[in-house]
């Protein structure tokens, strides 16, 4: 569905500056953005994705992976197509990587805001996450479905690269609960080459979260020989626990994917290597994922009881009562 979008202004002469991701891209008559789903018609900027659901399914929450935000609870999941980085990693490269410029279909079904709602309460989900891509570039669709899901009694998160500017965060913040972003390194030559991005917004995006109130968990991928250095993975450890040291920070082993086939799987001493930095540095929540019965589970971070255990993405126990540590009363940081 095509739809006027938000967040743009107008230069003059027809071109102009959408301010909804921080590549804030100059659109000239006909053209598209960097994402490929946001065209300048005439002098107004429209989305080519409203609605046009690509991806729809039930998840646990923890998959996000959010794991202090309703542990134990269901999400009900979507995304278009499109997509503002061009990492040659991505697992999700399959729809992230169509584009309206590119002449893909956006989606064979349309979804409205309301049917997205009724679908998530009719599935029993807590919650709906936008998510699969990067839900800035659909992120009319998202504004209204979250807007109605928070009239609903649901909650909203996004699964995203924390690139959006602080015009997007501000104005859908009253509506999104929680974020988990992608941190995907500490070193701007590696935004610069691997995502053809710059590493500053995303920080800025991370700080900007935590003084809204959204609460914020981190994932980053560990590739091989990419970002897994000791001093790059103290440097991640270090802002977070600047920003934040009750943000949990998801560790991810990375498995060879669409460009990025010749290198192997990270080692799980190099996941371990991670866990043992984010603890040095002060970091209260550290998870590996993408390893199953890898430090999955939720410790306190005062007497160090194993709190919520889990198998994959599922919770097997659970002592966390009011929000606090159930043996020694210690608070847990997160939405319970």
């Amino acid at each position: 569905m095509l739809k006027e979008a938000m967040l743009y202004r107008s230069l003059g002469e027809q071109r102009l500056i959408c301010d909804l991701c921080s590549f804030r891209c100059e659109i000239v008559p006909e053209k598209y953005g960097i994402c490929g789903v946001r065209q300048n018609r005439e002098g107004k900027l429209f989305t080519h994705v409203y609605g046009e659901v690509i991806a729809a399914h039930v998840d646990p929450i923890e998959k996000k992976p959010l794991y202090h935000y309703l542990p134990g609870s269901t999400a009900f999941s979507v995304a278009t197509i499109g997509c503002n980085f061009q990492c040659p990693f991505c697992q999700n490269w399959q729809i992230s990587q169509k584009s309206k410029r590119k002449g893909n279909t956006p989606s064979n079904d349309s979804f409205s805001p309301e049917e997205v709602v009724r679908a998530a309460k009719n599935q029993g989900c807590r919650s709906i996450s936008y998510t699969y891509t990067e839900p800035t570039i659909f992120f009319e669709f998202a504004y209204d479905t979250a807007k109605l899901a928070k009239q609903e009694g649901l909650g909203n998160s996004f699964v995203t690269n924390g690139y959006m500017t602080p015009e997007a965060l501000e104005t859908i913040n009253p509506y999104l609960d929680a974020c988990n972003v992608d941190l995907k390194s500490f070193s701007e030559e590696f935004y610069k080459k691997m995502c053809k991005a710059h590493l500053g917004p995303v920080c800025a995006s991370i700080r900007l979260m935590k003084t809204l109130g959204i609460w914020v968990e981190i994932t980053t991928l560990i590739i091989p020989g990419q970002n897994d250095s000791d001093e790059e993975l103290t440097e991640i450890a270090r802002f977070i626990v600047d920003v934040d040291p009750d943000i949990p920070w998801h560790i991810s082993r990375f498995h060879p994917d669409y460009n990025f086939t010749e290198t192997s799987a990270t080692p799980v001493e190099t996941l371990r290597k991670a866990y043992s930095i984010g603890k040095k540095e002060g970091l209260h929540y550290i998870y590996i994922g993408n390893v199953l019965g890898e430090s999955e589970d939720t410790r306190c971070p005062n007497c160090g009881l194993s709190l919520i255990q889990r198998t994959g993405f599922y919770i097997t126990k659970s002592k966390i009562a009011d929000s606090k540590c159930s043996h020694c009363g210690h608070p847990i940081a997160g939405i319970f």
